[in-house]
């Protein structure tokens, strides 16, 4: 339990100095992404407020997903959420990578964002 202990301190010290650097207002909202083993979730955030304007899982995806890599639904997940920040107005956010590292499931979800029309 120690090292797994010692991990979780070390993810809560990268976030914080990611967040240090990173505010979220409403001409442009933070996107955080929180990775778990099975599912990855994206938050467009206005820290100004505090509250959030948008909101996308891959635990929202259709059943059909459930067969899919975890990289391919942390794509799928990074257009939804694109897409339901431009219904929004939302097109520019900042990328808030949540402590880990911008590779594997969090880049995909990040370019798919791009390439469905954010820009950050």
């Amino acid at each position: 339990m120690n090292n797994l202990k010692k991990k979780n301190q070390k993810k809560q010290r990268r976030h914080a100095r990611v967040r240090s650097k990173i505010f979220g207002t409403s001409a442009c909202p933070r996107l955080a992404v929180f990775r778990a083993n099975q599912h990855i979730y994206a938050q467009i955030i206005d820290d100004q407020i505090g509250k959030t304007l948008v909101s996308a899982s891959s635990a929202e995806l259709k059943a059909g997903a459930k067969q899919t890599k975890k990289t391919e639904k942390s794509a799928q997940v990074g257009e939804l959420v694109a897409k339901k920040a431009l219904e929004k107005n939302i097109s520019e956010v900042v990328f808030d990578r949540g402590g880990y590292q911008y590779h594997g499931r969090v880049k995909a979800l990040a370019e798919a964002a791009r390439s469905a029309g954010l820009k950050f």
